[in-house]
């Protein structure tokens, strides 16, 4: 599925930097823009420093003179604008639109994005397929250019599949039976010994943390750190006090 990203006029040279950079987290890399304000946009530091590291983007983009061209193989073009308007394409979520539109095989889609200062004119949302409207707070629906931008991208992403989250840390390996019954153990004596524990009327306590730390599943380190703290315990009751 071939996507497009279209800016049309823009203002800021910052946006488009942001724009490469939210298109490039997603996965995408076609971005056109139309009579932005700044001939040489791609190469101003402002874009640059905004893009983070998605320069790649910013080199293979195009700037154009005209929608026309920016639209030159695009099969099915979505407008992303809030403002209602008399009459025109249906608007519809990013979600509620693009889950369907991934299922419909080989389509060249775009993705229009109006000026800043004034958004996207009636006569480019009427040759659009769609309005994308993004569910936001109805009392301050302002979202900047690259954010709305960020949104598109993910929605279109986890349409077509998304991508496989990482995981940021080793996976937990939780100790044994054999080592969470020597820890209890060792509390038990501990507990015994600080005079919390009674042996002639133990009662249900130890059962009842066995059950607390099969819940926890705790790992060897964890066992190692509750030994220390059990020892801990029972030299605090072996030492004599002072006065």
């Amino acid at each position: 599925m071939r996507t497009r990203f279209i800016l049309i006029q823009t203002s800021h040279a910052g946006n488009v930097g942001a724009a490469a950079r939210a298109m490039k987290t997603m996965g995408f890399d076609d971005l056109v823009l139309v009579a932005p304000r700044w001939a040489n946009v791609l190469r101003r530091e402002e874009t640059i420093q905004r893009a983070s590291g998605a320069l790649d983007v910013l080199t293979n983009a195009r700037i154009v003179e005209t929608l026309d061209e920016a639209l030159d193989g695009v099969t099915h073009l979505c407008a992303t604008a809030m403002i209602p308007r008399d009459f025109g394409p249906p608007t519809r979520t990013p979600r509620e639109h693009l889950e369907p539109l991934a299922k419909q095989g080989d389509q060249h889609v775009a993705f229009l994005f109006g000026s800043e200062r004034f958004g996207m004119r009636n006569e480019d949302v009427y040759r659009c397929n769609v309005a994308l409207s993004i569910p936001t707070d109805p009392k301050f629906g302002s979202l900047n250019l690259g954010a709305a931008i960020q949104v598109v991208a993910y929605e279109w992403r986890l349409a077509l599949g998304g991508y496989e989250v990482r995981d940021a840390t080793a996976p937990i390996e939780a100790a044994d039976a054999k080592a969470v019954a020597g820890m209890l153990d060792h509390w038990e004596r501990s507990l015994v010994e600080i005079g919390f524990l009674d042996p002639a009327a133990p009662k249900k306590l130890m059962p009842r943390l066995q059950q607390l730390f099969n819940r926890a599943q705790p790992t060897p380190e964890e066992i190692h750190i509750l030994r220390g703290i059990a020892k801990a315990m029972a030299d605090a009751a072996r030492a004599p006090r002072n006065g």
